[in-house]
């Protein structure tokens, strides 16, 4: 069965709120896609949950992190994923 316009969860963050967690800076972790800052990837916690963690499991190894910065973590994964990169040409 499919459910279409599910109602949010009560005190769930907006996808603007969960995007503004994600953050850049060359001088931490390489510039790769961290949360809230901290020395731990976008990559890191994606891979974790399609190793089967649960939310639980990855709260309890980074106990830095909050419940919303792993739905940051797979949101901006899913975005990634449906980006489509074109080449630039010379003008």
């Amino acid at each position: 069965m499919l459910i279409l316009n599910t109602p949010p969860r009560k005190n769930a963050m907006d996808t603007e709120d969960l995007m503004e967690r994600i953050t850049f800076d060359p001088a931490v972790m390489g510039g790769k896609p961290c949360l809230r800052g901290i020395r731990i990837t976008v990559g890191t916690i994606v891979g974790m949950v399609a190793n089967g963690h649960d939310d639980a499991q990855i709260l309890k190894s980074y106990p830095s992190l909050e419940k919303d910065d792993i739905r940051a973590a797979l949101n901006y994964a899913a975005w990634r994923a449906e980006e489509l990169e074109l080449p630039l040409r010379a003008v």
